[in-house]
Order: structure tokens, then sequence, then C-alpha cells
């Protein structure tokens, strides 16, 4: 195993089977993520209640919102760190990771304490009460225990690809994953403790993704990174946060369209519409991980080459993940429109008025999987070139203006399914915004 990853280096020329090969971990390790996240909403559902199912989709995205700060230092740490290692400072690059994960460290306990304090507020303004509100603080304050080690569970999965370990990422989501899988077996199904035990078991999967990752790099290991003494370095830190704000703003607009979504259900069908809407979520999220995977473990390549001034390799990787990511796309619709009523029913098969409800969501969902894949990768590919100005308009363009403009404008004119109409529509739109830009800066990068 540890010869096979030596074989592939960020410098190698990469054909369309080393590039799979390369990115096939990254891949696994964030559908892996997806599906445990699958697994838990899952058990909610069928072992501790409608209620409580909705209550966990109605909070999660500020959940997520406080955690993403983990992927905006990975994925703009990830490029500026494999630019430096492209240029052979690789003492730079270690002190640039380094700074990156303290700084994480801190954040993450400061983000935690605020969120447990504010959460029932924040839950009431979003228009939570009774024993939605209930619900949602009490999950949510459990799992924001645990927010530390989230943000750096994100960050790592995108910081091994750059340190050239993405099959030890796996390794680690997996094992993060079983942990989570089976406490929530346990404390859900076996031991009956409902929402509070499928919390508890989502956070403990996090300190295993975030600790485990963390005690790897401050030993002596076999990658290209370690942790070591690094100072603070605003113009390091500011490039990051520059860089990956796309990625950061690409979450927390998603996290906020999801609020949105969840205000606008609540007000045309009412709770069924938001336990459609979870489903839907969590089957998207196995998806469109395929696509941030594959950008996650092809972002290093492009940086690097950026930074050792090939722009052949440049416009061979474009070139080969364009075709790579249309064959993706073609399948995962075919896929979302054969698999919408299994899916369906194995979430809310007990209620048939919410069996259906889903199942048409879902077929209005699927087209959007043909778009959204190059609209992913765009953004990443500017956020590895570093150029987080146009990646950053990409996903603010993407997950928030076009889906906000979208939602509030399509049920007026079309009624309950033009809110599941709205995201295919936006994901047109973005594909229109991405297409221009790659044309447009071509010459500028020689791609």
């Amino acid at each position: 195993m540890k010869q096979f990853e030596n074989q592939i280096r960020l410098s190698d020329h990469f054909t369309i089977g080393r590039l799979l090969r390369y990115t096939l971990p990254s891949i696994i390790m964030m559908v892996f993520t997806s599906i445990y996240g699958v697994v838990d909403g899952f058990f909610v559902s069928n072992f501790a209640g409608k209620a409580e199912f909705t209550a966990v989709n109605f909070i999660m995205p500020v959940l997520m919102i406080l955690g993403c700060i983990g992927f905006m230092f990975g994925t703009g740490g990830g490029a500026l760190i494999a630019m430096t290692m492209g240029k052979g400072d690789w003492k730079r690059a270690n002190e640039q990771f380094s700074m990156l994960i303290y700084i994480s460290c801190a954040l993450g306990v400061f983000l935690a304490v605020l969120g447990i304090f504010f959460l029932p507020s924040i839950a009431r303004f979003l228009g939570a009460d009774g024993i939605l509100l209930d619900n949602c603080v009490l999950y949510g304050r459990i799992i924001l225990i645990a927010l530390p080690a989230f943000v750096l569970q994100y960050e790592f999965q995108c910081l091994f690809a750059t340190a050239e370990k993405p099959r030890l990422g796996l390794y680690v989501t997996v094992a993060a994953g079983l942990t989570n899988m089976v406490l929530d077996a346990l404390l859900v199904a076996v031991f009956s403790l409902g929402l509070p035990g499928a919390a508890a078991a989502t956070a403990l999967s996090q300190c295993v993704g975030g600790v485990l990752p963390l005690i790897y790099f401050a030993r002596p290991n076999t990658s290209r990174l370690r942790l070591v003494r690094a100072s603070l370095r605003l113009d390091d830190l500011g490039k990051v946060c520059m860089n990956g704000s796309s990625e950061l703003m690409s979450n927390i607009a998603m996290s906020m369209v999801s609020m949105l979504y969840n205000f606008q259900l609540l007000h045309y069908i009412g709770q069924d519409g938001v336990a459609a809407y979870g489903v839907l979520m969590y089957v998207s999220m196995i998806f469109q991980a395929v696509f941030i995977g594959y950008a996650v473990g092809t972002a290093p390549i492009v940086s690097y080459h950026y930074g050792a001034g090939t722009p052949n390799e440049l416009r061979s990787l474009l070139k080969k993940s364009m075709t790579v990511i249309g064959v993706c796309s073609a399948a995962m619709f075919a896929a979302a429109e054969l698999l919408a009523g299994p899916l369906a029913r194995l979430y809310v098969g007990y209620d048939a008025v919410l069996l259906v409800l889903t199942e048409r969501v879902f077929f209005f969902y699927s087209f959007s999987f043909l778009l959204s894949g190059f609209c992913i990768f765009g953004s990443s590919f500017f956020t590895a070139l570093n150029n987080g100005l146009i990646s950053a308009l990409i996903s603010f363009l993407r997950t928030l203006l076009f889906q906000v403009m979208a939602v509030l404008l399509l049920p007026l004119l079309l009624g309950i399914d033009g809110i599941w109409i709205s995201i295919p529509a936006a994901e047109s739109l973005s594909l229109c915004v991405t297409i221009f830009f790659l044309v447009t800066k071509k010459k500028q990068y020689h791609y």
C-alpha cells in the first residue's frame, strides 16, 4: 500500500487512469462521510420519530455553518501549501500547514462556546417553537461540544490529498463513519436514547475524524507534511482566507439556503415538507460528495503544477476532468431517477402521504446532477489556481444568489413544485457563469 502511494506524486503527469487512482480515495472519503450522515438520519427517522427527524434537519444548517470554517482552511490552505511545495520550499509549506491547524483548533473552541450560548435564540429566529425548538437545542448543543474536532475533520479531509496521503485520509474517514454507524445502532436502536443518542454518536465520530489526523501529523510520519513550530504569518493567513472563502461561502450559503427552504416549506406544506427536503438532502449529499471529492483530490495537483509553471499539465488536467465529470453526471442523473422510490421508502415508508411527496421531490431534483459537478469543479479549479475572487463569485452566485432568487420567485409562479424546480434552475445559471470564467481566463493561466 505504501509503495502504491509513493508511485503517485503531485509532480507526475496524470492520465485519466492515474487521475482517478489519485482522486478515488478523496471521492470515497467524501461519499463515506455523507453515507454516515445518511445512516444518522435513518436511525433518527425510524427509531426516534418524525418530529426528531424534522428537528435534526432544521438545525443542521446552523451547525454546518460553524463547522465549515475547516473547509475554508482546508481548501484555501491546501492550495497555498501545494503551490509552495511546487516551488520547492518544503520548510515554508510545513510552517503554513502547522499555522492553519493551530488557528483552527483555537477558532473551533471559540465557535463552540458561542454556538452553545446562542443556539436557542438562533433556532427561535428561524421559526422553531415548542417541541421543535426543544429538540433543536438538545441535538445542537451536544454536537457543538465536538465542534473543534469537526472543524479539524473538514480541514484534514482536504489536506490529506495535499500531503500526498489520500488513502490515509480515507481510512480515517472510514473509522469515523463506522464509529457513527455502530453508535447510532447501539444508542438509538438498541438502547432507545433517541435524539441525544444520535447526537452523541455524531459528536464522538467527529472526534475520531479530527483527533486521529492531529496525532498522525504531530508525530514523525511518511507524508510530506507534519506539525512544526510556526509563527502567525498574516500574509499567508490572508491568502488562505481569501482563497478558501469560496468554499466557506459555498457551505455557509448552502446552509442559509437550506434554512430558507425550510421556512418556505413550513409555509407552503408544513413539517412534512421539511421532512421530505431532509430526505432529499441526505441522498443529495452522497451524490454531490462524488464531485466534491474529485475536486478536493485534483486541487493540490492543479496548485502544484501552477506553482511549478507547467501549463501543459494544467490544460491536460482540465480537459480530462471535464470528461470524468460529464460521465459521472449522466450516471448520477440516471441513478437518481431509478432509485427515487426505494430511497424514499427507506426513510419515510411509514407515512404514505410523505412518501408520495418525497418521490415527487426526487423527480425534479435529479436534473440538478447533470449540471452541479461542472460548477463545483469550476469553483475548485480557480481556488487551486489561487484565484479566490473568481472562485468565490462562482460559489456565491451558485449557492446563494441564484438559489435564493429561484426559491422565492418560482413558488409564486408554479406553486409548491416551484420550490423543487428552483434547484435545477439555479444550477443552470451557475453553469453559464462557470463556462464564462473558464473561457475568459484561459489566456491568463494558459490552460
